[in-house]
């Protein structure tokens, strides 16, 4: 059924890796221009493969096992993606020098951890519902 709660957290998941990076920037350089997602093909790949694997965990909500499963793999997608993107932060430049274009880290670095928190939202939802149904089978 897709009026369930995890399908509300997937689809937010869905909404921080496919939508919001389009909005928001990573990172602003050094000339003072916005670096979005679309620049790095590693980031692109990542993102889309992630929002995929959300909207096919939401398209099959009849087996929970493999939503389960997708679910995992995509926490596993989306830490890899902060894993890259906190590798490029630690070589921004932080220059302090009031004259120049400071470089300044962007809200879109932070859409992973909001669809890793939802993603494991999801999937505690996912597997309330599965020890529902093996309690019930139990009873039968």
């Amino acid at each position: 059924m897709l009026q369930r709660i995890q399908t509300i957290y997937l689809l937010i998941a869905f909404i921080a890796t496919g939508i919001l990076p389009f909005a928001f920037p990573l990172w602003v350089t050094k000339t003072g221009e916005n670096y979005y997602f679309i620049r790095d093909l590693s980031f692109v790949m990542l993102f889309a493969f992630s929002t995929t694997l959300s909207v096919i965990s939401i398209l099959t909500y009849k087996k929970r096992k493999n939503q389960f499963v997708m679910g995992r793999l995509n926490i596993i997608l989306n830490l890899i993606l902060l894993g890259l993107f906190v590798f490029r932060l630690f070589n921004l430049s932080g220059e302090t020098d009031p004259e120049k274009i400071v470089s300044e880290k962007g809200i879109g670095v932070i859409l992973p951890i909001v669809s890793i928190v939802f993603l494991g939202l999801a999937n505690k939802a996912i597997k309330k519902d599965e020890d529902l149904v093996k309690s019930v089978d139990r009873l039968r």
